[in-house]
């Protein structure tokens, strides 16, 4: 799979709004994230680790911040979303709550750089 811009560029209009608003948020915590791959998913990159890939599925919008530990760190702001061991999911018509965006992305930070 190609870049995170290729991915978005190949998305429905309404999705690619929704993920790029996530991406967002990431690039703005992580200026210096670059686009790669983690487990064959387009994600943003940091320190040559994936910090995290958004990846929309049939039914579903799924995040993978890679790294359970960083799910659990947002699990008490996700209430009503669908949250396993290594991934949340969310219908683009209910975005992920900014907090917890910034809670798994700064976990999962502090893991690569610990």
């Amino acid at each position: 799979m190609g870049s995170v811009d290729d991915y978005l560029a190949g998305l429905d209009p309404d999705d690619r709004a929704v993920i790029e608003g996530l991406y967002a948020i990431v690039r703005e915590m992580v200026p210096d994230a670059k686009q790669g791959t983690g487990y064959g998913m387009p994600a943003l990159v940091h320190r040559g680790k994936p910090l995290v890939s958004v990846m929309r599925a049939k039914k579903h919008i799924g995040v993978y911040p890679f790294s359970a530990d960083a799910v659990a760190a947002a699990a008490p702001l996700l209430e009503g979303y669908d949250v396993e061991k290594g991934t949340i999911r969310f219908q683009p018509e209910h975005p992920l709550p900014e907090a917890a965006i910034r809670a798994f992305v700064t976990a999962r930070l502090a893991q690569i750089d610990g």
